[in-house]
């Protein structure tokens, strides 16, 4: 997996970021354990969280 990075993120919808998030839970889950796939699924999905964390809420 491409790892998305903050600025990428921050360049997203907040529905595109839903799917790769999606998208990144679950290479982060199949990939083996130590990859290099894991690690970028890893830093993708903080990346993820940490933008749609800093976006308001409309619920």
């Amino acid at each position: 997996m491409k790892l998305v990075s903050r600025f990428e993120a921050a360049s997203r919808s907040t529905s595109e970021l839903h799917g790769l998030f999606k998208e990144a839970f679950h290479t982060f889950a199949a990939a083996p354990r130590g990859s290099e796939d894991r690690r970028a699924a890893l830093s993708s999905l903080e990346n993820i969280e940490a933008e749609l964390a800093s976006r308001p809420s409309y619920l």
